[in-house]
């Protein structure tokens, strides 16, 4: 086309006579002629834009070109040998990183198909970048349908990509250097690069929510893992915090009223039939065909839900220079970050240590890298006050008339430790509180007091002081073997559960030939459980789940029911057996598993484990 003709075929688009042109391709050349004062005859050459502000458009945008430039190059790759370019750039329209062959790079660079070069509608005129940018919507333009004549042989198909909120933040672009005079020929190109533009939605989603449930979703099952249509981030009240344009287009249609453009900050129960509960449900555990999930419109997609990945500490993550035996204790919790260092500079000295804290919790551990940390090769003695009765305690930690060698004595230059010491009767107390007196330590036998460097490191689940004030324990006994306390969390106050059922299981499966793992259901499952018994409970439940799973992968039926739980679970399901199936029970809570659970009195894995012992499935 010559230059005459072109500029004729834009007057007369702009006069209304829109010669088969798209409205928004008219749209743009009105604006480049009334609002930036183009002139479609000047074939001004390609804007690159400075060297130092191309570092600033990249830096700007420099998590987006990691996570993107595979799938740029996977653009690239399908398009290899038919003289296409790939470009991305930013919301100003510059180009960021790009793909071409390098042995046409002059003529690359000369079309304005580089890096660096601005392609704005007020600085290159109508462009699939541009237009990109102002509709924000897929395009392709098409040769003529440039405004500059200078492109009139490119062909530009282009696609938003949105980040996680919602806003347009950069353009993905496949440009051709000599097209085929059809338009037509590009709808593969157009394709192509909706395609992508979607995929790098998807992985900066997933790159940036790893912390929080994601739910991938797709009407076909065979794509659902491979290449979905639509994500959406859940935190942990079950509020939509992320999306994906794909799902923000799905949602849309899911919720009707004044509000139905709104999804970030909706609950999901908003837009689909299921709760955050229901999310375990839906990893792939289970076969894809069952994984159905509902709009409230009734629409049916297949869902795929990824469970968050807990930040787990690394080894020199907890603290530069804390010795191994202390470090092994936590997995970065903030609350056993400190105790650890608190514990690490009591064991430099010869002052005593109380651990206190609820049974199971690790007291015995501790106290045990405390020696480590201290002495490890000295004796390390342990006697449980509360196995033994008054006169037997007694003869064990002194020793006997006829010569027998006592506890305290057995541990001289090391580590005492006196488990269970609100349990040693008030008699035991008396002695052991003048044997300690002044940091000394009378042997059995012997005359003369022996100042002995013994560390003392007492253990109790009870509240000594609280004992004191009853009268059940000597005051005077409790300043001498609790010149510090240190108080070991329970389990559901730790932050690094993740980690102590990682290592636990690791642990206690380490003489097997199978490694195994929890699905994400059965580690939901773990997390919300009170654990009364603390991390001795913990090690049971891994136990016997182990006993319990037909192969190396740990689901929500190989868990044991907890040992203590608030209410009778038997009674409780006996009666809304009573009221009715447990069927019936889920049709009326809408098969919501979270909410038959509630209306039970029972918790959600006792109705999972019950609905697969039943073979019963959710319709559709």
């Amino acid at each position: 086309m010559s230059a005459r003709s072109h500029i004729q075929e834009i007057d007369r688009a702009l006069q209304g006579q829109h010669l088969d042109r798209d409205e928004y391709v008219v749209q743009s050349w009105r604006r480049c002629v009334n609002d930036h004062g183009l002139d479609p005859l000047s074939a001004k050459p390609a804007y690159v834009v400075p060297e130092r502000e191309l570092r600033r458009h990249q830096e700007q945008s420099e998590k987006l070109i990691s996570i993107a430039r595979s799938g740029l190059q996977q653009l690239f790759q399908q398009v290899a040998g038919q003289n296409y370019v790939v470009l991305l750039a930013d919301t100003e329209g510059v180009t960021v990183d790009f793909f071409g062959d390098r042995n046409f790079e002059d003529t690359l660079r000369a079309s304005g198909l580089h890096m660096g070069i601005n392609w704005s509608e007020h600085v290159a005129g109508t462009c699939g970048v541009g237009a990109c940018l102002a509709t924000g919507g897929a395009v392709t333009v098409h040769q003529q349908d440039h405004f500059d004549i200078k492109h009139t042989q490119l062909s530009c198909s282009a696609a938003p990509i949105f980040d996680t909120s919602g806003r347009l933040t950069a353009v993905l672009d496949l440009s051709l250097l000599r097209a085929p005079q059809p338009k037509v020929s590009q709808r593969l190109a157009l394709h192509l690069v909706r395609a992508s533009a979607r995929r790098i939605e998807l992985a900066n989603l997933m790159a940036l929510m790893r912390d929080e449930w994601i739910l991938r979703f797709s009407q076909m099952p065979e794509f659902l893992d491979v290449d979905p249509e639509a994500a959406i981030a859940v935190n942990g009240s079950g509020r939509i915090i992320a999306v994906t344009r794909g799902a923000v287009e799905i949602l849309r249609t899911a919720r009707p009223g004044p509000v139905e453009h709104v999804v970030i900050g909706n609950r999901l129960e908003d837009f689909f039939a299921l709760s955050v509960d229901d999310l375990p449900t839906l990893t792939p555990a289970r076969p894809t065909e069952e994984r159905v999930i509902h709009l409230c419109n009734g629409a049916a997609f297949f869902g795929h839900a990824i469970a968050p990945q807990r930040i787990r500490s690394r080894r020199g993550d907890i603290a530069p220079g804390l010795p191994a035996p202390l470090r092994g204790l936590s997995g970065g919790d903030a609350a056993m970050h400190q105790l650890l260092h608190k514990a690490e500079r009591l064991a430099r000295g010869a002052m005593s240590v109380l651990i206190a804290g609820p049974s199971g919790s690790g007291k015995n551990h501790l106290a045990r890298a405390i020696h480590e940390t201290r002495a490890p090769q000295a004796p390390f003695v342990t006697v449980n006050c509360a196995d033994m009765s008054g006169g037997a305690l007694e003869a064990a930690l002194f020793g006997t008339r006829a010569g027998q060698r006592g506890l305290i004595d057995a541990a001289r230059g090391g580590t005492l430790v006196l488990d269970e010491v609100g349990e040693m009767p008030l008699a035991t107390q008396a002695r052991l509180a003048r044997v300690l007196l002044d940091s000394q330590i009378m042997a059995t036998g012997q005359r003369s007091k022996v100042l002995i460097p013994t560390k003392i490191i007492s253990i109790t689940a009870h509240d000594l002081p609280a004992l004191v004030a009853k009268g059940a324990f000597r005051a005077d006994l409790l300043f001498r073997v609790a010149a510090v306390q240190l108080d070991m969390p329970a389990l559901r106050a730790r932050g690094d559960l993740d980690w102590l059922i990682d290592r636990l299981l690791r642990i206690r499966t380490i003489s097997l030939p199978d490694t195994y793992q929890l699905t994400p259901a059965a580690r939901m499952e773990l997390h919300r459980r009170d654990w009364p018994g603390n991390i001795r409970e913990l090690i049971n439940t891994l136990d016997v789940a182990v006993a319990l799973a037909a192969g190396r992968v740990i689901d929500l039926e190989d868990l044991p029911d907890p040992v203590l739980r608030g209410g009778d679970d038997g009674a409780a399901t006996q009666g809304a057996a009573d009221a009715g199936d447990l069927r019936a029970v889920l049709a009326i809570c809408g098969w919501n598993v979270a909410r038959a659970a509630r209306r039970l009195g029972v918790d959600r894995s006792t109705v999972h484990r019950r609905m697969r012992r039943q073979g019963i499935r959710r319709p559709g």
